[in-house]
């Protein structure tokens, strides 16, 4: 099978189901940031900090998989097969969430990206995954998407954010606070 159809080269594309968009719809858009947030998953879970966390991480571009599968389908698209998302899948990345809080210091501060080329990583990733919840929102005022799709992405952005500290605390790196400048007046 050739990779390239030649069926886009207008700047349009097909959703599942056959229903032809601009490639500049915010449909398109949308799924599209899930693509780019799943590579920027695959990336943080190259690190070597997230060994222990590989499988979770996979689990998770597997979910990000799902949701560009349900956004590039036609609404209430019955004829094709679509993987689902389950509250479950929410639930998963809240205990995650909470299991690697009982480890970490309460935050006191706004934290700045960065400390570790691994540690801005995460922070990117959670900065895709923000925009591709903005992008699904913005969707959702048009065209209805399932609520969960928008409540994953919501709550993977905060794990994204709590997974950046631990991997901060398991680098030994020190988050950077942000302060803010005093106004002089």
């Amino acid at each position: 099978m050739k990779i390239y159809t030649k069926t886009g080269d207008q700047g349009s594309t097909s959703l599942v189901g056959g229903t032809r968009l601009s490639k500049a719809d915010l449909r398109i858009d949308t799924y599209g940031t899930v693509d780019e947030l799943n590579a920027y998953i695959g990336l943080v879970r190259d690190q070597e900090v997230n060994l222990p966390r590989r499988d979770f991480l996979k689990y998770i571009q597997d979910r990000l998989f799902t949701i560009g599968s349900i956004l590039a389908s036609e609404p209430d698209n019955k004829k094709h097969f679509i993987p689902d998302l389950h509250e479950e899948d929410i639930t998963a990345l809240e205990l995650a969430m909470d299991e690697m809080n009982l480890v970490l210091e309460p935050m006191r501060a706004f934290i700045l990206p960065g400390g570790h080329e691994s540690v801005s990583f995460a922070h990117v990733a959670r900065t895709v995954c923000r925009r591709a919840e903005r992008l699904t929102v913005a969707l959702n005022q048009t065209e209805p998407v399932e609520s969960v799709v928008i409540r994953y992405l919501n709550r993977l952005s905060d794990y994204l954010f709590v997974l950046s500290r631990k991997m901060a605390q398991e680098l030994g790196v020190e988050e950077i606070k942000w302060a803010g400048r005093k106004s002089k007046q």
